[in-house]
């Protein structure tokens, strides 16, 4: 009985500290949730209350479809950025917009099906932290005019070509208030920040000192506590095709940034996250989003670590957060129509800041010269040109960068140190046979980029009756390097040169008979051992049958 009492109790506080951590985790998440949708619902151009409600919808539905360590969902700086351009570029058209966020959604849910959501685990560290920092400066200089009291421009290169302009005519009051916003996020002591976050801090604050002191500044004005209207996709075949390609661009932000959230929270916990199911979870919330005319997203990576660093452990935690947004909406929505838009200009500021990778930044002189030139064009692209391209171009590069450093590790060898019998009878070979027998071995990985390098050192081959061509690797050969050894074989026929191969791996030896190299050589002259093919070398140079 004393037993089963302790059992229980155990069973007991266990399930309260589950609980409780899921609460704070709730709060945590919560508070930086509320002006980060707010924020971004304003600078998308979906406004205020598409923004928050989007929030709450994405993170409920997402939440409890997915995985059992919790994800706080909503929109990010990568997705305001995305949404934003989106907008602008479909002149601010509502349904148009929403029609994009729900064949998103659609894709999304496609691509879960597939073995696409595990092959983010490949993408390079340096295109990744090249895409955040892009991503934070971004948000950073976008953020400028509206710190100054002007209107957003939509792209960094018109705000960068505009400052001096928005500088001159700046407006001293909507200043003020976000140089106060900027100093509070920034130097709140961290043992204060660690209870409540200095943007909370700040938002109160200053939406309070602001109408104390009766600025005329721009605010965000009245946000409805009513759930948004259904909004009515575009079904127009046409117009459906147009949209293509918004909502591809939208699909992968969506996509890549969950993924990367679900990879940082694997991390953390210890655990590993179904990306399947990550990625079919983000894409029925962004559905019901889409279909509620709110603001779509993503797992949060600020958002769920902040949960995860206070004590969350389970779902339920994406429960709560979203919870805690509608009381907050309902309670005190008098006061977020107040928020001076100078304010949430600066706590954006300190967002992309904070999104910055300072770690990397700290031992950038350490690192290696390709990584450098991966992250800095990801990084430039992002910021001056457009994200989804400078992540498949970072992508393509280091892929690039990759083969060739491992193109040049293949090489030929002509005295292999691993066996000491071979060793022997190769040097034999060398003095005996004046190079009329030689054994070459490839080592390193034979592939399209270490191909096309190792022809030209064949050439000096010529002159050689019989060559002994040992392929040791057990790495299966790509299209480019199966043509390349074609290459090789004919150009050495070509000069009189009776090829003999060694093949250990019998799926790479079942590669060259389908390609039909084996035949062209003779199947007499394929060896599985080295010692039987010099043997096959040397009766035949001598002419013993």
């Amino acid at each position: 009985m004393l037993i089963f009492n302790y059992e229980f109790c155990g069973k007991f506080e266990n399930k309260v500290k589950i609980f409780t951590g899921d609460v704070f985790g709730g709060i945590n998440s919560a508070i930086i949730t509320l002006q980060q949708a707010l924020a971004f619902g304003v600078a998308t151009g979906f406004g205020a209350g598409a923004g928050l409600w989007g929030a709450i919808i994405l993170c409920f539905v997402a939440g409890m479809l997915g995985p059992k360590v919790p994800l706080i969902s909503g929109t990010t700086g990568p997705v305001a950025i995305v949404v934003a351009s989106m907008m602008i570029a479909l002149n601010n058209n509502l349904q148009a917009a929403v029609t994009v966020l729900i064949m998103a959604a659609l894709l999304q849910l496609a691509a879960s099906m597939t073995n696409l959501p595990s092959m983010v685990k490949y993408v390079p560290y340096p295109v990744i932290s090249g895409f955040m920092n892009g991503v934070g400066v971004i948000i950073i200089i976008l953020q400028l005019n509206p710190l100054m009291g002007h209107k957003a421009m939509p792209s960094t290169i018109s705000t960068v070509m505009g400052m001096y302009n928005s500088i001159l005519s700046i407006n001293k009051e909507a200043f003020f208030i976000g140089l106060i916003t900027l100093a509070l996020v920034f130097f709140i002591p961290k043992s204060v920040n660690k209870y409540v976050p200095s943007q909370i801090i700040a938002l109160i604050f200053c939406t309070w000192l602001s109408v104390k002191l009766g600025l005329n500044i721009d605010r965000i004005n009245e946000v409805s506590v009513a759930l948004p209207d259904f909004v009515r996709p575009d079904l127009n075949l046409q117009h459906i095709i147009k949209y293509l390609p918004y909502a591809f661009t939208v699909a992968i932000v969506f996509s890549a940034e969950s993924m990367l959230t679900g990879l940082v929270s694997d991390s953390l916990t210890k655990t590993r996250h179904s990306p399947r199911r990550i990625l079919a979870s983000q894409g029925i919330g962004n559905f019901v989003c889409g279909l509620t005319g709110s603001l779509g997203g993503t797992a949060a990576t600020m958002r769920s670590v902040a949960a995860l660093n206070a004590g969350a452990t389970t779902k339920m935690c994406a429960v709560i957060n979203p919870l805690l947004l509608i009381i907050l909406l309902f309670k005190c929505s008098g006061f977020v129509a107040q928020i001076p838009l100078a304010v949430l200009a600066a706590i954006l500021i300190k967002i992309g800041y904070d999104i910055i990778d300072m770690k990397l930044l700290k031992v950038l002189k350490y690192a290696p010269k390709d990584d450098l030139y991966v992250l800095f064009l990801v990084f430039l692209l992002t910021v001056f040109y457009n994200l989804i391209f400078a992540v498949g171009a970072g992508i393509t590069l280091a892929a690039l960068l990759y083969a060739k450093r491992v193109a040049d590790k293949a090489h030929l060898v002509h005295k292999p140190v691993y066996d000491q019998e071979i060793m022997e009878m190769e040097r034999v070979l060398e003095q005996d046979y004046e190079h009329k027998i030689r054994v070459v071995h490839i080592t390193g990985q034979f592939f399209f980029g270490s191909a096309t390098q190792l022809i030209s050192k064949f050439e000096e081959m010529l002159g050689t009756q019989y060559l002994i061509l040992n392929y040791e690797a057990d790495d299966l050969l790509d299209i480019s390097a199966i043509f390349a050894l074609e290459d090789i074989i004919l150009r050495l026929q070509s000069q009189e040169v009776n090829i003999i191969l060694v093949i250990k791996n019998e799926e790479v030896l079942k590669q060259l008979k389908d390609h039909s190299i084996v035949s062209q050589i003779g199947a007499e002259n394929v060896f599985y051992k080295e010692v039987d093919a010099i043997d096959f070398a040397k009766e035949h140079l001598l002419g013993v049958p």
